[in-house]
């Protein structure tokens, strides 16, 4: 059970809801989106609404829950709220019963729900920085069958604190063929995305740009001349204060994780630099 996710701390008396008529457009939505998902169950044993296991698990897991127990807990704690928009004939389901209804349902066809149901928000609320990052999940490797850990790149609104997409890198691959086909599951239009250094590619590039977004990619040693080029040119004018440069300057200072840092930003439009190495391939470059 996650930690501080107990029945006993789950009193909503004083915490903040949806109204009644926000909860049910929420759920409209979701019973639409997610109605593609087939149940697994024989019919005579269907006590509990698919839909109800479905709003209550994802509304768990939301919230914080991070087992099957959670989301008996979680709909318990809730049931006032949820009784509203929910059918409950049989009041909250079991530990149990989420577990097999979850371990049966196709992972595809809900993973694919659940992608169409976050854009769905993120089209009504906006999602203007998308940062793209990969992680290696802990845990996830099988040394008895020889399979190494599972590494996902994933797309993030950041505003709002969503996953938006994940692409899994196929073995002996990586970041770089990853990235693009994530790109293609995405609307970007009008929105910034933002890679490290490993996504610093012109196609990568030129196919942000085609989706009508922008991009701020790390500039490292995998570009060895351009970046050489670049680190040198701003040395040399962070020495003499951008004298004569038109630039913008920020600098943000954030506490946290029992350290602080400091973080300076220097923004040159690219006319103000010498001819870079490949300038044209490219695209946008701002």
């Amino acid at each position: 059970m996650a930690p501080g996710f107990k029945s006993e701390n789950l009193t909503t008396k004083n915490s903040k809801t949806l109204s009644i008529a926000d909860a049910n457009a929420l759920i409209e939505k979701m019973e639409l989106i997610f109605s593609e998902i087939k149940d697994p169950r024989v019919e005579r044993t269907r006590y509990h609404s698919l839909m109800d296991i479905l709003i209550i698990g994802i509304l768990s897991v939301i919230a914080g829950g991070e087992g099957w127990e959670d989301m008996q807990n979680y709909g318990l704690s809730k049931y006032d709220w949820l009784e509203q928009f929910l059918e409950l004939r049989w009041g909250i389901p079991s530990p149990d019963t989420f577990r097999r209804v979850f371990e049966r349902i196709n992972p595809k066809v809900f993973e694919q729900c659940f992608q169409k149901w976050v854009q769905s928000i993120v089209e009504t609320v906006g999602a203007q920085i998308i940062p793209i990052d990969g992680k290696t999940l802990k845990g996830s490797y099988d040394r008895e069958q020889g399979k190494s850990a599972l590494h996902l790149v994933s797309a993030w609104s950041s505003q709002h604190r969503l996953v938006l997409g994940q692409v899994k890198v196929a073995d002996k691959s990586n970041e770089i063929t990853a990235i693009p086909a994530l790109l293609e599951l995405l609307d970007l239009a009008g929105c910034i995305i933002t890679i490290d250094a490993m996504g610093t590619q012109t196609a990568i590039a030129s196919q942000i740009y085609h989706a009508k977004a922008n991009y701020i990619l790390a500039l490292k040693g995998n570009h060895p001349t351009l970046y050489e080029q670049v680190k040198n040119w701003f040395e040399q004018n962070l020495n003499n204060g951008f004298e004569g440069v038109i630039n913008s300057y920020s600098e943000r200072i954030e506490r946290g994780h029992h350290r602080t840092e400091k973080r300076f930003c220097w923004c040159v439009p690219i006319s103000q630099l010498p001819s870079l190495h490949n300038h044209s391939d490219w695209v946008g470059l701002k």
